[in-house]
C-alpha cells in the first residue's frame, strides 16, 4: 500500500502531512528549527489542510504531493 505524503512550509515552519492506513487516519506534523513541535492525527488530507489554515495561516493551495515511490 502507497501512502500519500504532502509537505510546504510557511512563517518559517515546515508543515507535513503523511497518510497512515485508513483504520489510523492521516497525520499533520509541524516543524520549527528542525524540530516537530506539533503534530495532529485528522480523519483525512482535506482536514489536516483546514486544520494548518485555520491554526497557523497556511493557504489550501501551497500543499505539494512528495513523490516517495523511488523504487523502481
Amino acid at each position: 500500500m502507497e501512502f500519500r505524503t504532502l509537505e510546504t512550509s510557511h512563517n518559517g515552519k515546515i508543515f507535513k502531512i503523511e497518510e497512515d492506513y485508513p483504520e489510523v487516519g492521516v497525520y499533520l506534523y509541524v516543524y520549527e528549527d528542525g524540530n516537530c513541535i506539533n503534530d495532529y492525527l485528522q480523519n483525512d488530507i482535506k482536514t489536516c489542510k483546514e486544520l494548518a489554515l485555520d491554526e497557523f495561516g497556511v493557504p489550501l493551495c501551497s500543499w505539494k504531493e512528495n513523490d516517495t515511490s523511488e523504487e523502481e
